[in-house]
């Protein structure tokens, strides 16, 4: 069996995770026999967004790891506990608390950084060989931490602004229809669009599905 961390963003797509990306894959890594360790980083998100109006919720904080906790029962752990060597690879589903809350790239596009819980555990990971998963906006992350050195392919979709982010960054973005995914093999890293240019949710899932088998078969 293997062991899959995926790392949340908090809960609702314009403050934290996807939540249909976050089942899409959840299923889809779940129908392939594997374990799956939530996980989030420590601290408060960028913002709170009513779901609702689409505004910003005046005087609101939210915790990102107490938030992501809904998504998943209650199932998760902080980030800063595991060990990305005890894993077989890594998942990150979309939403915008990847880009604000993972990262800074909703406010700061290709000046980013990332948030130094999450930048530790991907380069870890990487360094020890173990596959990287990415949906939605989440890519530009890869983008920010291992484009400068590894000019690795990845895909956001075909949003021609955002992907010249991601060049710039020094990744290569590859074009990609929603429900189809980009493997780059040589440096262990999968993407797939999901709700950045996906029309519903069966798209999102079908996608999902191709995108964990791919991930998987990267697994040493």
């Amino acid at each position: 069996m293997k062991n899959v961390a995926m790392i949340l963003s908090g809960c609702g797509v314009y403050d934290g995770s996807e939540i249909q990306e976050v089942c899409a894959a959840l299923l889809a890594l779940h129908q392939a026999g594997t374990e799956v360790t939530a996980c989030a980083p420590s601290g408060d998100q960028m913002h709170v967004i009513n779901h609702l109006a689409g505004e910003p919720a005046a005087g609101e904080t939210r915790n990102i790891l107490t938030e992501a906790a809904r998504i998943v029962r209650g199932d998760i752990k902080p980030l800063t506990e595991l060990d990305p060597v005890d894993f077989d690879c890594v998942v990150v589903p979309g939403g915008f608390g990847a880009a604000k809350n993972l990262c800074n790239f909703a406010t700061e596009g290709d000046q980013c950084t990332v948030h130094p819980e999450v930048e530790h555990f991907l380069r870890e990971a990487n360094n020890v060989g173990k596959p990287i998963g990415a949906m939605c906006i989440a890519p530009v992350i890869l983008a920010r931490l291992f484009g400068p050195d590894l000019h690795p392919d990845l895909t956001i979709g075909t949003d021609p602004s955002t992907s010249a982010m991601v060049e710039n960054m020094g990744a290569n973005h590859i074009d990609c229809d929603p429900a189809e995914t980009v493997v780059d093999e040589a440096n262990l890293m999968v993407t797939t669009p999901a709700y950045m240019s996906a029309p519903d949710i069966g798209t999102v899932f079908a996608g999902a599905s191709g995108f964990v088998e791919k991930l998987l078969r990267l697994c040493r």
